[in-house]
């Protein structure tokens, strides 16, 4: 069609899968502006599965071989920002989660340090990891949602993970990294499973899901300096 081959059609498809995510986005907004969380973090989370299957799909395809103007990493990095910080610093400003004026702060604390994290060219290392918090706040902000901690612990995990944006400390990418990638992986599902139960309880579920939910979630965000610290990341 049009001399365009069908290996090239169903490589900017994926180009369509990654931009469905901005759609995914707006949604998301739409049900926070509503007061709508549980419905505003299912949209998070739809984007958060097409994020991580875009990116596999594209270097199969070998879309910057059929499409090398299109920027998938640029399209990638706008809608990242979207879902992976100004939505979650919505919901918290939104919730007032952490009370009226704090959720105000930690919102603008998350956007303008993101916003600078995004500018740094050294933030992914080697092994396809990550040097600094890798600014996964709709994850973060999920998971005190779904345990429900304390205001003043809620705000001081934000202004830690805020710090360790800038920290020579590495993170994991759960599908990206090789070490350890079966675990990972694994420990990511279970994030993910425990999720989706705690959004059908409307994020009231039972303790041991908010367990599941907390322990994998500290697991992702530690394994990296672990494996930094004994030299198997760099």
């Amino acid at each position: 069609m049009f001399g365009i081959s069908r290996s090239a059609l169903w490589a900017f498809g994926v180009h369509i899968l990654t931009a469905s995510g901005a759609f995914l986005a707006f949604l998301s907004i739409v049900a926070c502006a509503e007061k709508d969380f549980r419905a505003s973090f299912f949209w998070l989370g739809m984007a958060l599965l097409v994020d991580g299957v875009d990116g596999p799909l594209a270097r199969k395809l070998e879309v910057k071989k059929w499409w090398p103007h299109w920027s998938g990493d640029t399209l990638d990095n706008v809608i990242d920002y979207v879902t992976f910080v100004m939505i979650p610093a919505f919901i918290l400003y939104q919730s007032g989660f952490l009370g009226k004026y704090a959720s105000f702060t930690a919102a603008a604390i998350i956007v303008i340090t993101s916003a600078i994290y995004y500018a740094d060219t050294r933030m992914k290392t080697e092994d396809k990891g990550f040097k600094g918090f890798p600014i996964c706040w709709n994850m973060l902000v999920f998971t005190l949602f779904a345990a429900s901690p304390s205001e003043t612990l809620s705000f001081v995990v934000v202004v830690l993970a805020a710090v360790l944006t800038f920290a020579p400390v590495l993170f994991i990418h759960p599908v990206r990294v090789k070490t350890l990638r079966p675990l990972n992986l694994a420990v990511f599902a279970a994030w993910s499973i425990c999720g989706l139960i705690a959004l059908y309880y409307n994020l009231h579920a039972p303790v041991w899901i908010n367990g599941v939910i907390v322990a994998s979630s500290l697991y992702l965000f530690s394994i990296g300096f672990f494996l930094q610290v004994l030299g198997r990341m760099r």
